[in-house]
This record gives C-alpha cells, structure tokens and sequence, in this order.
C-alpha cells in the first residue's frame, strides 16, 4: 500500500529560475512521510498510541534524491506518493514519488528515498524497532531497491571549499538537533560560495552558466547543534564531465565528521530545459579545482 499526500506549493518555494529549489523537495518529503505516520497510526487496547515514536521520535539516516523534471509554481497541490520498501532490526527505508497525474500519463519531478531510524532524544540514542512499529511498516512494504552507495573519494581541505557555516536558531527542532532538512540548504550555500569563488559570480549572476542539481546523496553522521561558533564545510570537485559535475561535502566540527554528501550538478539551457554543454571559460576554473590547479584570482 502506498500513501497518497497531496502537497500546496509556495511562492517561496522556488528558485532563480522559477523552479521549486532542490532544498524544497526534501521538506516535501518530510512532509508526506509524517502524514502518513500520522494518518495511519493504530491504537492499543489500553488507547495509548502504538505508534507514535514513528511521528515524533525518528532520525534520518541518509537521503537520495533525484530530480527528474522541474516543477514550477501553480495553486493546485502536487502529489507525493510514500511507501515502504525495507523494514530492518532499527532501521526502515521510504521511497517517494513526486508527481502530476496528466492525460498523458504519471509526470514525475522526483524519487528519492529515506532511511530512518528510531531514537530516544532523552538518552541520544538509537534504538530497536517495536513488534507494533514493525506491523504497521509492513502495511506499506513494496520491493524496492534503495540502490548502492555511490563511490566517494577522500575529503580535500582547500581554501577554495572551505565555508563557515552559522547554524540559526530556526534551524533546529524540538529535540534541539538541526532539522535534516537544513542540511540540504548548508549544502547549497557553501556549493554557491564555491561557484562564485571560481566564477567570480554566483550562479544565476552569470548567465553564461545556469546548473540545476540532477541527485543528492546525503549521510547524516552525528546531529549538527546550535551554538555560536561556526562548523565548517569542505567542498572539493571529484568529476567534472562535458556537461555535469559532481561536488562533495563534509560537515564537520573540528575533526568529527556531521554529515558527508555527493551532489551531481548538470548545466542546463533554460530555453530548451535540456542539458547543455558550457563554453570552455566555464568548465576550466572547474577543471582547475579539480586537479587542485585552480589559484584565486588576485584583488585590487
């Protein structure tokens, strides 16, 4: 059995090009998983909740996504299907698809799929699934293939990828963690600090250089708090082909790592919504910080 979530959109939602931003989907997702928990959660014969550490007491483990088509903004809601297709000793994955059902067919703008896990926030801890929890996944138990990791090389300190990041107080949740949401969003802030570094504008401020992001794989390490000092974010480039590159992160405090993510980001015709090949202009700086050549170009 899937869930059925039907999502309203918000003008906030979207990008520089109109698009709803990659960070946005990820709370769409989060979004459908806890309606669904919500929806469907048995009670016991006693009238306590059975299941109610599903909705307010889980942990993402790790996120892929992958965007298949933009969505721009409009009134209507977007549907967003969940399911579940592992279910293990402490640990269960979601599937989503994020689409319109048009004459022509199912349209879809993106699948990805979540792996999660129960904790007690009281003691920082993971913990077992219940007998209860267990029966109540399996309703929405669908075969599926989370597919393997991707291969991911050594993190690189280079001035070039370094970013200070600021957790805010709206950040964090309930439990005084920083929302797996958020993480989405300090990717994306410390990719664009890089681009303009490498650019001398940011994306979107260049219009020799549009990108979208194609997939985004997440692992989420230890939780990410609020405080006043900053953590730091290493980005390097570990491909760059004729019209994609892909960009890895690590989130750290000191030598512990948060969270680690490989991002592939695709050049893209905003005229003709296609890939697009850029000028050599554009590809050299990347292909510099790829080969660790690329040197900051001097002020004044």
């Amino acid at each position: 059995m899937r869930h059925l979530y039907e999502c309203q959109l918000r003008w906030a939602d979207l990008d520089l090009l109109g698009h709803v931003n990659n960070v946005v989907y990820v709370d769409y997702l989060q979004e459908a998983r806890v309606d669904m928990l919500r929806t469907h959660r048995p009670a016991r014969e006693d009238g306590a909740d059975a299941t109610a550490g599903l909705v307010e007491g889980l942990v993402v483990v790790r996120h892929r996504v992958t965007y298949v088509e933009p969505l721009t903004f409009r009134f209507t809601p977007v549907c967003i299907e969940c399911w579940v297709t592992e279910v293990r000793a402490a640990t269960f994955t979601m599937a989503y698809e994020v689409f319109d059902e048009t004459p022509e067919g199912r349209r879809v703008y993106v699948r990805a799929t979540t792996v999660l896990t129960p904790f007690v926030f009281s003691e920082e801890r993971p913990r077992r699934l219940t007998a209860a929890e267990r029966e109540v996944l399996a309703g929405f138990r669908e075969e599926g293939d989370a597919g393997e990791r991707p291969a991911r090389t050594p993190a690189r300190e280079e001035d070039l990828g370094h970013f200070p990041l600021q957790v805010r107080f709206s950040d964090v949740d309930v439990y005084g963690h920083v929302n797996n949401v958020k993480y989405f969003e300090y990717l994306q802030e410390s990719r664009i600090a890089v681009l303009a570094r490498l650019w001398g504008a940011a994306p979107g401020e260049d219009s020799r250089a549009s990108l979208v992001v194609a997939q985004i794989d997440v692992d989420y390490r230890v939780p990410i708090l609020f405080r006043p000092e900053p953590y730091d974010v290493w980005s390097w480039f570990s491909h760059v082909g004729r019209s994609s590159s892909v960009v890895e992160s690590e989130i750290r405090d000191g030598d512990t790592v948060l969270a680690r993510a490989r991002v592939v980001l695709v050049f893209f015709d905003t005229a003709t919504g296609r890939s697009v090949q850029p000028s050599e202009e554009v590809r050299a700086p990347l292909l510099a910080a790829l080969d660790g050549s690329w040197t900051a170009r001097p002020t004044g």
